[in-house]
């Protein structure tokens, strides 16, 4: 009982120092809800071994190991590091619950192995992906290169909307040659770290990979979000396209670092037969607070619209890459998002405390 008391709590602090990172380094709402909804079946479990008998064996002044430390317990040079160590705890913590539980309640055994497995999967999104992510939350404006669209070369165009801020760029090549496409990747993302800028490739994990590409969008005919993510990689960022309710219901299952949301209005670039409209984009917000990219038939003049009713951001081809002037077209969307979020910041701060 003093062996799952102890590392119970191990367990419950490693998750809490996970959670707090995530909240508010990370500003991921999605993590951190994760490590909370861990942390309360960790209290589950205390349960299924009878809480106040746990709590009964406590023995603090007994602890011969309770003063022993290691110099590199003591270093710690940035949070990164503190919640490394944290998730090193929580597996650890984990394996010793689920082995010594076995002693008095099997469930208890099985749910403390729920909670490593979860824990794995968590210390992928926070460690590998944590920064990406984060950086996603901040693009206003994704731009997707089709060179076929382009009124100028394809990456003077690309140059273009990055200098106008565009902050992701997604390389979509449909019928290219596998050679061709990942030449065009690893100059794209080259371009792209210049301007700190996120690099995308529509549909290809392996290519993504290869090319080192930030993410990889996969739509519903492709592969799932953990093929995507097993051959390109568990730090690659991962985006789901969907167009209708049940399939943002069901790409909130596979856990996308961002889904698309679309068409909002009718394109000539990739028709469909159904529009999803700004009301699907708002009920998708309704449901998540993970990252949306609004797409499908934007201009200047309607990106402000989808920013105001749940949009992340929003995903632009022929309004920026198929302008006389990219880079102005793409200034001009970053522009009408970002009065938007700077209007919305400005009326989320209380009366009394506006200058």
């Amino acid at each position: 009982m003093r062996i799952l008391d102890a590392n119970l709590n191990r367990l419950r602090e490693s998750l809490r120092t996970v959670e707090e990172y995530a909240r508010f380094v990370l500003d991921d709402r999605e993590a951190a809800a994760a490590a909370k909804s861990h942390r309360h079946q960790v209290r589950a479990i205390v349960d299924m071994l009878g809480g106040l008998g746990l709590l009964a064996a406590r023995d603090i002044v007994a602890d011969v190991g309770r003063d022993t430390r290691t110099p590199q317990e003591a270093q710690r040079g940035e949070p990164a590091d503190v919640v490394a160590a944290a998730f090193g705890r929580l597996s650890e913590a984990a394996r010793v619950v689920a082995e010594y539980a076995k002693l008095i309640d099997p469930r208890a055994a099985d749910a403390a192995e729920q909670v490593r497995y979860a824990g794995y999967e968590l210390e992928q999104r926070v460690i590998l992906r944590g920064a990406v992510v984060r950086r996603f939350r901040d693009v206003r404006l994704y731009v997707i290169i089709t060179e076929s669209l382009c009124k100028r070369p394809w990456l003077e165009v690309a140059e273009a909307v990055l200098a106008g801020g565009a902050a992701c760029i997604q390389l979509r090549e449909k019928s290219m040659r596998d050679a061709e496409l990942l030449a065009r990747a690893k100059r794209l993302h080259e371009l792209c770290r210049r301007y700190s800028a996120l690099f995308v490739i529509n549909d290809r994990a392996d290519l993504a990979r290869l090319a080192q590409a930030d993410g990889v969008h996969v739509g519903q005919d492709d592969l799932t979000v953990a093929q995507a993510r097993r051959i390109g990689g568990a730090n690659l960022l991962v985006g789901r396209s969907t167009h209708t309710v049940e399939q943002i219901e069901a790409a909130f299952g596979e856990r996308p670092d961002y889904v698309a949301v679309g068409p909002m209005f009718a394109t000539t670039t990739k028709p469909q037969a159904h529009i999803a409209g700004i009301e699907m984009l708002r009920q998708a917000r309704a449901r998540t607070e993970a990252p949306l990219v609004a797409i499908g038939g934007i201009t200047a003049e309607s990106a402000a619209e989808c920013a105001k009713n749940g949009a992340s951001c929003v995903c632009v081809c022929s309004a920026v890459i198929a302008a006389d002037d990219p880079r102005n077209a793409a200034a001009e969307i970053v522009g009408r998002i970002t009065k938007v979020r700077s209007d919305a910041a400005a009326d989320a701060v209380p009366a009394a405390n506006r200058p």
